[in-house]
């Protein structure tokens, strides 16, 4: 028996990896239009392969939402080591923020699996989400050492209040200037000088 860190996975062979990419694409496309709550039969069926295959691949909801939102997540993690030598490291982190409010809010139900997800650490979303905190904690970090950002705000906090400001404009979408108007609340109240 090997440990974990002897592990190495091995590669899928052409038809399995291509099952794999069909099912991402479909699950997209299933996210986009239903939510992550689309039907994960209708996800497999979309993509050519049965249920079976789906969850070969995926475990769980939880595991393909992962996997769908892991494209953003490299997105976001560039974009946060681009900002960290912004000129004003306030302006870099809330950036940073708004474009995870623009991402969560791409797949209607990300916001709350997201805000469900932090507080279970073996899911596969919140495996995605520690890159997402170190990437964070950089920004905020500098913000703070710049004075910009009050010392007892916490990365956990604001990913936790940037989701539910993107879950707040979800289930608003009559008002699309709700979130920009959320975050600055919650901006308001994490700057220096606030109490």
């Amino acid at each position: 028996m090997t440990s974990g860190t002897e592990y190495r996975a091995r590669p899928m062979r052409a038809d399995a990896r291509r099952n794999y990419e069909r099912l991402l694409v479909q699950a997209r496309k299933a996210f986009a239009e239903h939510g992550t709550g689309a039907s994960l039969e209708d996800v497999a069926r979309g993509a050519g392969v049965g249920i079976g295959t789906l969850y070969r691949h995926f475990p769980n909801r939880y595991a393909l939402v992962s996997a769908v939102f892991e494209e953003a997540v490299n997105d976001l993690l560039a974009r946060s080591r681009a900002l960290l030598d912004a000129p004003q490291p306030c302006s870099a982190l809330v950036a940073w923020l708004r474009e995870i409010i623009t991402h969560a809010s791409e797949y209607r139900g990300l916001s709350r699996a997201l805000m469900s997800a932090s507080q279970d650490e073996s899911s596969a979303l919140a495996r995605c989400s520690s890159p997402m905190r170190e990437a964070g904690q950089a920004l905020l970090t500098r913000a703070q050492g710049a004075g910009a950002v009050r010392q007892d705000v916490s990365i956990a906090d604001l990913l936790q209040l940037t989701n539910a400001i993107a879950l707040a404009a979800e289930e608003t979408p009559s008002d699309p200037d709700l979130a920009d108007r959320l975050l600055r609340l919650t901006l308001r109240g994490i700057t220096a000088g606030h109490s």
